[in-house]
C-alpha cells in the first residue's frame, strides 16, 4: 500500500460516518424553516446554525473520501434536497461560514467526467443554482428579508457574490494535494469545475480576482484543467473589450487557448498593416504593447505558433515589404524580452526556431548592435556566402531533378530568418554605400537574396543589372545620404531629387525613422543622428533651403 493510500485511509478511519438518518433529520428541519419568511423560523435558524455547520463539516469531509457524485448520491440520496432548501434560505447563506461549506459541498458534488446520467445531471442543476445565486438572486422572501434589515438587495447580492468569489479563490490556491495519486481527489479538480461555473460571470467585475486566479494557477498537474466554455467565453469577451486581464492572464489564456493567440496575432497584423503611415516608432511600440513578444519569450509554444503563423503570411505576400519590417520589430522585441528572461528560464534557439538552418541561427539572431562596426563585415562576408551556397544546392537539385521539396524549404527557412533579422540587411546597405565597388559583391548579392528569394542565381545577377526593386533603390538612397560623409546640402539636394521623381516620400520618410532607432550606438552616432534631422525636415517642409555646410 502506498503512503497516499495509507494517509487516506487513516483519514477515513478517523472521520465518523454520516447516514440517511442524519440527513432526514436536518431536510426536515430545512423544510419546517422554508425560506425563513417569518420571525420564527429566522430566529430558529440562527438558533440552529452553529450545529448546523459543525453537520456540514461533517458531511463535507466524508462527501471527500467518496470516489464519485453516483456513490455519493447512492449511500446518502437526500443530500441534493438538502442542499437545495439550505442554499435557498437567507439566514443560511448570509452566515459566510455556512455558506463557503455549502458551496464546497457542491463543488464536491461536480463531475470533471461524468460518466452517467446522474451525474450529467446533477452537474446541469449545480450550475444552473450557482447561476442563479451568484447573478439573479430574485427570491422574493430573500428581498422581503433584506428590505426588514435595511440592506439594498444589489448591495446584498454583490456582497455575496464577493465571498463567493473570495472563497472559491482561496480553494484555487491551494497546491497539488493528489501526491502523485491518480486514484486520489486532488485540490486540482475543482479547477474544472470552477472554471465552469464562472461562464456566466466572465464579465462580471467581482469575478475578476477568481478568473486571474484561474488563470495563473501554475499547471502542475493534469488534472489542473480548465473548461473550453470558459476559455472560449473569456477569450471572445476579451477580445471585444469586455473584460479586463492582468497581464499575466492574458498570457496563461494564449497559452491555454490557441483560437484566442491566433486571434491576437492577426489583431496586430491588421492593425499594422491597414495603417500604412504608421512610423516604425510606432510599429514598435503596437508590437511591444500587443504583450506577443513578451508571451513568447515566456513560452516556447507560443513563439512557435506565433512564428508559423508569420510564416504562412509572408509565403503568401512574399513582396509585402510592410509584413516584413512587422516581422523584423517582432522579432527584435522577442529577442529583447528572451534576453530579459534568460535569468529565469533557458530555452536552446534550436528549439525555437526547429526549422532554421543551424548554422545559421547564432550568426543571423545576433543583433549587429552588439557587435563592433569593424566585424560587421567578415561577418556579412561569410552569411552572404553561406546563404549563397545554400541556394547553389537548390539549383543544383533542380538541375538533377530530383523531385525533392527539401531544398526549396531550406532556402525559404533561410531567407525567413534573414527577414526576421533584418538588421544585418540593413548592416549590409549602410556598408555598400559607404564602401568601394571592389568591397561590394558579396553585399550586393545579399541584397538581392533578400529582395528576389525566390529567383535562381543568374537571375538575381540579371535583376540587379536592369530593374532593381524600386524600395531598394530608395533605401540605397537614403542611406547614401546619412552615412556617406559627403556635405549634408549635397546629401539633401540628392535625396530630395529622388524623392521628387519617384513620389515615394513616405517610404523615404520611414527609412530615415528606421535608421533613428538603430543608429544611436558608435562613434559617429551624433553626426548621424543630426543628418537623420536634418533630411526629415526637408521631406516634411520641402521648401525649406538646405544648410551651408563644408563638403568633407
Amino acid at each position: 500500500m502506498s503512503q497516499s493510500q495509507l494517509l487516506m485511509q487513516l483519514q477515513q478511519m478517523a472521520e465518523p460516518m454520516l447516514n440517511v438518518h442524519d440527513i432526514q433529520l436536518w431536510l426536515d428541519k430545512a423544510v419546517a424553516w422554508g425560506q425563513a419568511d417569518s420571525q420564527d423560523t429566522q430566529r430558529d435558524t440562527c438558533l440552529h446554525l452553529s450545529r448546523l455547520k459543525d453537520f456540514l463539516q461533517k458531511l463535507l469531509s466524508n462527501i471527500n473520501n467518496m470516489s464519485s457524485t453516483t456513490e455519493i448520491m447512492k449511500r446518502l440520496p437526500l443530500l441534493g434536497q438538502l442542499l437545495g432548501r439550505l442554499c435557498w434560505n437567507p439566514c443560511v447563506t448570509a452566515d459566510a461560514s455556512s455558506r463557503g461549506q455549502l458551496f464546497q459541498c457542491l463543488w464536491r458534488l461536480y463531475s470533471e467526467h461524468p460518466g452517467n446520467a446522474l451525474e450529467r445531471k446533477a452537474n446541469q442543476w449545480i450550475q444552473k443554482m450557482l447561476r442563479q445565486l451568484a447573478v439573479e438572486g430574485e427570491d422574493a422572501a430573500a428581498e422581503a428579508l433584506l428590505k426588514h434589515a435595511c440592506v439594498p438587495p444589489e448591495e446584498y447580492r454583490l456582497k455575496v457574490l464577493r465571498k463567493k468569489v473570495a472563497l472559491l479563490q482561496q480553494n484555487i490556491k491551494r497546491s497539488c494535494s493528489s501526491f502523485g495519486d491518480i486514484s486520489q481527489r486532488c485540490s486540482c479538480d475543482d479547477m474544472l469545475a470552477t472554471s465552469e461555473a464562472c461562464v456566466p460571470l466572465v464579465t462580471c467585475p467581482e469575478a475578476a480576482p477568481l478568473i486571474d486566479a484561474l488563470l495563473q494557477k501554475p499547471v502542475s498537474c493534469v488534472r489542473a484543467a480548465l473548461s473550453e466554455e470558459f476559455l472560449d467565453v473569456l477569450s471572445s469577451a476579451y477580445s471585444c473589450h469586455h473584460v479586463s486581464l492582468e497581464e499575466k492572464s492574458v498570457v496563461s489564456l494564449w497559452y491555454h487557448n490557441l483560437p484566442s493567440l491566433e486571434e491576437a496575432v492577426l489583431s496586430l497584423l491588421e492593425c499594422v498593416l491597414t495603417n500604412m503611415r504608421l512610423k516604425p516608432q510606432e510599429v514598435m511600440h503596437q508590437t511591444a504593447q500587443s504583450l506577443l513578444p513578451k508571451a513568447c519569450a515566456q513560452h516556447c509554444s507560443i513563439f512557435l505558433v506565433v512564428n508559423d503563423i508569420f510564416r504562412s503570411i509572408l509565403k503568401r505576400t512574399e513582396g509585402c515589404m510592410s509584413v516584413r519590417y512587422l516581422i523584423q520589430t517582432f522579432t527584435m522585441c522577442f529577442l529583447r524580452e528572451l534576453a530579459a528572461q534568460q535569468h529565469q528560464m533557458s530555452v536552446s534557439m534550436k528549439a525555437l526556431f526547429p526549422q532554421s538552418p543551424p548554422s545559421l541561427l547564432v550568426p543571423l539572431l545576433t543583433l549587429s548592435s552588439d557587435m563592433p562596426e569593424e566585424a560587421w563585415r567578415p561577418h556579412l562576408n561569410w552569411l552572404s556566402g553561406s546563404l549563397q551556397r545554400l541556394t547553389e544546392e537548390e539549383e543544383e537539385r533542380d538541375r538533377s531533378c530530383s523531385g525533392s521539396t527539401r531544398g526549396h524549404c531550406a532556402v525559404f527557412e533561410a531567407w525567413f530568418l534573414l527577414v526576421q533579422c533584418a538588421h544585418w540587411v540593413q548592416a549590409a546597405v549602410q556598408l555598400l554605400v559607404t564602401s568601394g565597388p571592389e568591397d561590394c559583391v558579396p553585399l550586393l548579392w545579399l541584397l538581392t537574396f533578400y529582395h528576389y528569394p525566390t529567383n535562381r542565381g543568374h537571375q538575381r545577377a540579371q535583376q540587379l543589372q536592369q530593374s532593381l526593386f524600386p524600395l531598394l533603390i530608395l533605401n540605397l538612397v537614403v542611406n547614401f545620404a546619412v552615412f556617406v560623409k559627403n556635405s549634408l546640402s549635397a546629401s539633401m539636394g540628392i535625396l530630395q531629387m529622388v524623392v521628387n521623381q519617384s513620389g515615394l516620400v513616405d517610404e523615404a520618410g520611414c527609412v530615415l525613422s528606421s535608421l533613428e532607432l538603430t543608429s544611436n550606438k558608435g562613434s559617429d552616432a551624433n553626426r548621424v543622428l543630426l543628418r537623420i534631422k536634418a533630411l526629415q525636415n526637408i521631406l516634411t517642409h520641402p521648401h525649406t533651403p538646405p544648410p551651408h555646410t563644408h563638403t568633407h
